[in-house]
Formats: C-alpha cells, sequence, structure tokens
C-alpha cells in the first residue's frame, strides 16, 4: 500500500492513476489525490450513516411484523410504514430538467446491453453491437423454427431468413404499391418516403422510428446472389446504449480486480481498448468499430455512430473495497471510489484524447444501483457535484441513472427522482432485485408464496407500471431513459420475440437484453412500437395505487405438497450452487448457468439474492427443515457438478462439500441469509473469494 493523502491506496491503483489515467487531464497526482481523500473524508460518515438507517428500519419493519402476524393489514401496515419514515411525502409536482443528455438516452427507442467490465471481448463485442444483421441473427437462432443444415450455407434456411426479414420491412417500412420480397431493385419507394435518408455505395439506408436499417446490395454475394433485388443481409441499428457493469454482473473482491476494469473501461473512454483471442484456430484481434459513413439523397456525407453509448454502473453504498484504507483503517466505501474513478476516466472522452467518442453531448453516464429511498440518491447527486468539482467540471455533466429495485426506492419513486432531477438520466425496472429485497423486507412476515406464482401477485403489476407512470408524470419522455429489465434466456430468441415485445409497449423506450443477436432481434420490436407516441397515451392514466406495491406476497394458506416444497427447493438450491460455483471458484460473475432444465440462462447476483433469500424465508418459518435443505443442496450439488464437466477448471464440490469454498458459500448465503444487510450476497461472496483468492 502506498500512503497518499491520509488514504493508504494499493500500489497497483495508485500507479493505474498515475501512468494511465491522470496523463492527458491536466490533473496533477497530488490535486486528485487530496481531493480524493476530502470526498472520502465528507462521504463516508454520510454512507455509514445511511447504511445504519437501513437496518434500524428493517430491525423495526422485523418487530412490527412479529406483532402484528398475517394476514396483514394493509391501512395499519401503511400507517407503520408512514410513521416510521419508510414512506415519504410526495413532492409537488415537478420537471426532470436534465441538460446535454445524447439523443439514445433521450430520443432513441431501442435495446440496451448489459455486460461485465471485467471481459474486454465481451465490451467490445457490445459496443459494436450498434449495429447488427438480422439475416444472422435469424440464421442462427431459433427465432425462425428449425436449424440450418451442417457443412456451408444452406440455402433453405436462408430463404427462410429472408423471407422473415422481408415480412418484417412490410410491417415496418412498407413500400408505396408492392411487397418488398417483389422490390427488384433501384432507389425504394416508400410509402412513408421521408424515411429513406440515405446511401452507403449501393445500400441504402433508412430511417424509422428513429432507428435506421441498412439494406445491404451486394449481387456476388452467396445470399445476394440468390435475392432480385441482390439484397444480401438488412443490417438493424441495434444496441443503442450499453452498461458496462461494475457491480452484479463482475466478481471484483480487490484492488487487482477493480484495476482490471477501470483499465477497460479506460480503453473505451480512450477508444483505444483491444483484445486478442483464439477462435477456430486462428488468432483474432477485436477492436473498437469506427463511425459509419453515408451520403444523404442530395450527396451530402453524414456519420452516424459506430458503437453504442457507453455507460457505467457503479457498485451501491454497501461494500467497501480494500484498494483504499481510509485513515480509521478501515476499507474505503466502493461506491465512492467508483464515482470518483469513473468519472475521472470518462473525462477522456469529454477532451476527446482518443480517436472515438462515446458522448457527442459532453455527458458522463453512471448508473447508481441499489439506493434505498429519497435520502441515498441525495446522497448520490451531492458526491456526483464533489466529483464535478474535483475534476473542473460544470454542475451536472455527471448523469445519473436510478435502479428502481429496492423497495424503499419504489414507494418513493417520485421523490427519488426529485433528488436527481437535474441530472437523471435513467430509471430501470429490475425485478430480480426487487423481488429480493421484498422478501427480506418483509422476511418475519410468513412465508413466501413459490418464485413463480410471486409474478401473479399485485405488487409486480404494480412495480412495472408505476415506474412508467410516475417516470412520465415527472416529464422524463423525450429527457431520459425508463427501461425495461433483462431477457435471461440467450437461446431462446422465438420466445423473446414474442414475448419481449410488451416492453415496448408498456412505455419503457429501452430494455435490457443479453447478447447482440438479441439486442438486433429485439431491435424489431421498436420498429413495431411507436414508443414515444405509446408515452403520450400512458401519461393519461392514473398511478398504479401504493396499496398494490405494498402487498406482500405472503402465501395464502396453499397446502404444498411435500414434492412441490421439494421442487422448489431444488429448483433455488441448483441455481444457487451453478452461480455461486462460478463465482467463487472461479471469479466469474455473470454467465449462461443452465438451470435445473439444463436451460441456460443469464445469471447475476440479481438472480442469487432472490434465491437465497426465498430459502431463507422458508427456513424461517418451518416450510422446510435444516436437514431438508442441507440434502437438497448435496444433490443439487450432483447436478451441478455434472453439468460442468467439460470445464477444465471446473472444481467439484459433491464429493468434499465440507472442504469447497463454493459450496460452502452458497449454503451460508442461505442459512445466515435472514441476516444479511438487505439480504445482499456480497458480503459473503466478496468473502469466499477472496479466500479462493489467498489460496485457502
Amino acid at each position: 500500500m502506498r500512503e497518499i493523502a491520509g488514504l493508504k491506496v494499493a500500489e497497483e491503483l495508485a500507479a493505474f492513476v498515475e501512468a494511465h489515467v491522470l496523463p492527458g487531464l491536466d490533473l496533477d497526482a497530488d490535486r486528485f489525490w487530496t481531493g480524493a481523500a476530502d470526498i472520502f473524508d465528507r462521504f463516508v460518515p454520510r454512507n455509514r450513516d445511511l447504511l445504519q438507517k437501513r437496518e434500524a428500519i428493517q430491525s423495526k419493519i422485523d418487530a412490527w411484523h412479529r406483532e402484528n402476524p398475517a394476514p396483514v393489514d394493509g391501512e395499519a401496515y401503511r400507517a407503520f410504514l408512514t410513521d416510521l419514515g419508510y414512506l415519504v411525502p410526495e413532492p409537488e409536482s415537478f420537471t426532470v430538467d436534465p441538460q446535454n443528455v445524447d439523443p439514445e438516452l433521450a430520443q432513441i427507442a431501442g435495446p440496451q446491453l448489459v455486460v461485465p467490465v471485467l471481459n474486454a471481448r465481451f465490451l467490445l463485442n457490445a459496443a459494436n453491437a450498434r449495429w447488427g444483421s438480422l439475416y444472422d441473427a435469424l440464421y442462427g437462432t431459433d427465432a425462425i423454427p428449425g436449424e440450418p443444415a451442417k457443412g456451408g450455407y444452406d440455402p433453405e434456411r436462408g430463404a427462410q431468413v429472408i423471407d422473415w426479414g422481408r415480412q418484417f420491412l412490410d410491417r415496418a417500412v412498407p413500400l408505396q404499391d408492392q411487397l418488398w420480397r417483389n422490390w427488384d431493385g433501384g432507389e425504394p419507394k416508400l410509402k412513408a418516403p421521408a424515411q429513406l435518408v440515405g446511401r452507403n455505395g449501393d445500400n441504402w439506408l433508412i430511417r424509422h422510428n428513429g432507428l435506421h436499417i441498412e439494406i445491404v446490395i451486394d449481387p456476388n454475394h452467396p445470399v445476394g446472389k440468390t435475392d432480385k433485388a441482390g439484397v444480401a443481409d438488412i443490417v438493424m441499428e441495434s444496441a443503442i446504449s450499453t452498461i458496462c457493469d461494475f457491480e452484479d454482473s463482475v466478481a471484483a473482491v480487490d484492488a487487482e480486480d477493480k484495476v482490471l476494469g477501470y483499465s477497460n473501461w479506460l480503453g473505451l473512454m480512450k477508444g483505444d481498448l483491444r483484445e486478442t483471442f483464439m477462435k477456430g484456430g486462428e488468432e483474432m484481434t477485436r477492436t473498437l468499430n469506427p463511425d459509419r459513413q453515408y451520403v444523404d439523397l442530395d450527396g451530402n456525407s453524414f456519420t452516424l455512430p459506430g458503437r453504442s453509448l457507453l455507460l457505467a454502473r457503479n457498485v451501491g453504498h454497501l461494500m467497501t473495497t480494500p484498494a483504499v484504507t481510509l485513515p480509521d483503517g478501515g476499507g474505503a466505501p466502493e461506491g465512492i471510489l467508483d464515482a470518483i474513478m469513473t468519472a475521472t476516466i470518462a473525462c477522456h472522452d469529454l477532451k476527446r484524447t482518443g480517436a472515438l467518442s462515446n458522448s457527442r453531448a459532453g455527458s458522463i453516464y453512471l448508473v447508481k444501483p441499489k439506493m434505498h429511498g429519497p435520502e441515498e440518491c441525495a446522497m448520490t447527486n451531492d458526491l456526483f457535484d464533489a466529483v464535478e468539482d474535483l475534476l473542473g467540471l460544470d454542475r451536472h455533466t455527471i448523469k445519473v441513472g436510478v435502479m428502481d429495485e429496492e423497495r424503499r426506492t419504489s414507494a418513493n419513486l417520485a421523490a427519488c427522482i426529485y433528488e436527481v432531477r437535474d441530472r437523471i438520466m435513467f430509471i430501470n425496472t429490475g425485478f430480480l432485485d426487487r423481488t429480493g429485497d421484498e422478501i427480506h423486507t418483509a422476511m418475519r412476515g410468513g412465508a413466501m408464496k413459490r418464485k413463480g406464482a410471486m409474478k401473479q401477485t399485485p405488487w409486480i403489476a404494480a412495480y412495472e407500471d408505476r415506474n412508467v407512470q410516475i417516470g412520465l408524470a415527472c416529464g422524463m419522455s423525450r429527457k431520459a431513459q425508463i427501461g425495461k429489465g433483462m431477457w435471461a434466456m440467450p437461446d431462446r430468441m422465438a420466445d423473446m420475440l414474442t414475448e419481449k415485445i410488451g416492453h415496448p409497449l408498456s412505455g419503457a423506450n429501452t430494455a435490457w437484453v443479453p447478447s447482440p443477436t438479441a439486442a438486433t432481434l429485439h431491435a424489431t420490436h421498436y420498429h413495431l412500437v411507436d414508443v414515444f407516441e405509446r408515452q403520450e397515451e400512458r401519461a393519461k392514466e392514473g398511478i398504479a395505487p401504493l396499496s398494490d406495491l405494498l402487498t406482500i406476497p405472503l402465501h395464502d394458506g396453499e397446502n404444498w405438497s411435500a414434492d412441490e416444497i421439494r421442487a422448489e427447493l431444488e429448483n433455488n438450491a441448483q441455481g444457487i450452487l451453478g452461480y455461486v460455483v462460478r463465482w467463487v471458484d472461479q471469479g466469474v460473475g455473470c454467465s449462461k448457468v443452465p438451470d435445473i432444465h439444463d436451460v441456460g440462462l443469464m445469471e447475476d447476483r440479481a438472480t442469487l439474492r432472490i434465491s437465497s433469500q426465498h430459502i431463507a424465508n422458508w427456513l424461517e418459518h418451518g416450510v422446510a427443515s435444516p436437514e431438508e435443505v442441507d440434502e437438497v443442496l448435496l444433490d443439487m450439488a450432483k447436478k451441478v457438478d455434472a453439468q460442468n464437466a467439460g470445464d477444465p477448471a471446473y472444481r467439484p464440490m459433491a464429493d468434499d462439500p465440507q472442504n469447497s469454498l463454493a459450496f460452502q458459500a452458497a449454503r451460508a448465503l442461505i442459512f445466515e441469509g435472514t441476516e444479511q444487510p438487505s439480504g445482499y450476497t456480497e458480503p459473503l461472496l466478496h468473502a469466499y473469494r477472496q479466500k479462493v483468492k489467498a489460496g485457502s
């Protein structure tokens, strides 16, 4: 550790900042570290007080539930939460006013990727997913029934793809007097002629609902030569924005991990991130795509962004990091360090120190997760003020995305938005974390319904509706994103095409997708739904009742059979073990984890939180015994071992569970679940991962 300005900073972090981050920013090391120390001095006590308030509130809610056993009296419960200060008064009517927000967040509706910041290859894939081949997305997935024949291009499959693409064009950007399948080339005569906006060589560029479609003309291409118009592909503007995630999708437990994440973020902000890897026996190097060049119909040149607009998701208020030690000997709050570091690094984009740009509007975009209520939002606003002062930035240069994923935030959403009204660029629902907090908050209230049944309870619909309705009431339309959550099944694109159109129909102008391919397919939904028109319709609605949001998903006396209880435990335990074993043993924070039915799900810590809290709740109320849970855990460890048998880096759990740190971590998440702060999984995961890295 290096002693700087009263702090002890890990040598790798100090060296990285001084050798790679500060050069080019007109910010010397003494000023940076002194300013950082001052921010820690100002905000660490406030951060601690807010965490203590969380615990005090939870303790009082626990006591209330013990004194008021189910069924819950809704009016008495709401009065209690109001007296407690859990519910705060609604603010007077107001309109958010963020300035210099890029159109990808304010004016364009489209898909959003979330990608772990520790993986450079994934980051590059996501940033470059601004444009994607519709033909490739259809050809290689189950979006179209069947599979392509092996051994090269399958013309029959190709014909299905082409037909799907033409039908999509007929629905989204129809021609004046014919179907797209009958178009034989030349300038396409669109029913809405203004949608044809330019060319790239022989290719035609169409803009619809703010998104672009490029019709690729190449008669010499294997596909184009079979087409009467020479159409070789339909290229979609796809992942409009991407969240580069320092939080739930990564396993970052020390200075080494944090520096890797910051280094990758720096490569994105300077535009020079690159990754070399082996694929198909060949060495490949991936870099960021340049912008795309076009000419309009009058022959004037113009460019379109070649990459997603990039946002950094910092961690929340809870965790500390050993990368920086405070004068009192404690670890620094990781969220404060993230705010300082990610904003400082993003100044390279503002100053254009590299060849490529991210924000054309001159803003920095930081997403803040897991905030509990307006006081925590106010602290984030003040923290970002302080970071702007350190960096010499205009006020509100740093924009904030508020994850609506904690119960106290959902119940006070307008008040939360009010606290960041001049820098808000994003609100987003997160069903899994939100459900995890629902369970933990009412842990002592009674046994929860089965996870599947929870999705049908009143609070879920109210949560999703209120997020959009309150966002619109606060004036966020065409000023910021209102987002929806992840499609977690990357291999089930047909189902996604059927179901995920519900997100733009809800009035959300973005929704999360698990891959570039999914982004391209989900982009078709934003051509079929005019989201901003839908927002105008939804803005006329009333706001869903708070009473529905506060309806706890307790079981209603269902008489579950032993088999039903066992099935629920197995489902939860298998998911916990499948995720935790990769997190703890390999440091993988997000991956496609097979579920109990061997369906690959994109899992991160949010899934882990709900599953571990659900079993903890059933243990608390005697639905299952500790012996039953231990038996299920061991059985599911055997299943997870078998599912990972092909991974040479995998360490089996079932043969020696007592000495498997991954197995013990999974067990601790359940049996210590009621005592974990807000039901979060990070404290235990970090502790066990640090043991593995230390060679325990």
